[in-house]
């Protein structure tokens, strides 16, 4: 899920165009539904949150709503969110009424502005080498930022 509005305004960003708030179609009941419905297949491994930027205090509550629903529907399914706040610092100094719960649900979280300067094609989930990956569930719970790792999967 692409979301409108962004202040950030990084140079080099691909998606330019959601920084507008008003960008893109409005968010209905209808395609609350449409994005829980097509979550619902088992090769659906779960949702991504993209921007814009997702932990803009307009954004979090409609976000909130639907993840509690996604939680609800789909506990198996993963949350993964990019954000240009950082976990450690922007984020964990509550920028809104929803910042903690929307974090709580999120498994994933790649945080940190897009850096033009930094970018690199090679990486993994992510644009520029000051981003990371950070296991949200386990950070919250140690009280610091755990970096996600994914599984390896072996073949026969």
């Amino acid at each position: 899920l692409f979301v409108s509005g962004c202040r950030h305004h990084c140079k080099g960003c691909f998606n330019s165009m959601t920084w507008d708030f008003n960008y893109g179609k409005k968010f209905t009941e209808e395609t609350e539904e449409e994005i829980l419905e097509a979550l619902k297949p088992s090769y659906i491994d779960g949702l991504s949150l993209l921007g814009g930027e997702p932990f803009e205090p307009e954004n979090q509550e409609v976000l909130v709503k639907l993840l509690r629903k996604v939680k609800e529907r789909y506990p198996e399914k993963n949350i993964w969110c990019y954000s240009g706040y950082l976990f450690d610092e922007e984020l964990k100094k509550e920028r809104c009424e929803y910042t903690d719960e929307m974090l709580s649900m999120l498994d994933v979280l790649v945080d940190g502005r897009f850096e033009e300067d930094k970018k690199n094609i090679t990486l993994l989930f992510r644009g520029s080498e000051n981003q990371r990956l950070i296991d949200v569930k386990k950070s919250l719970e140690q009280g610091q930022v755990v970096e996600w790792k994914p599984a390896i999967k072996r073949g026969l």
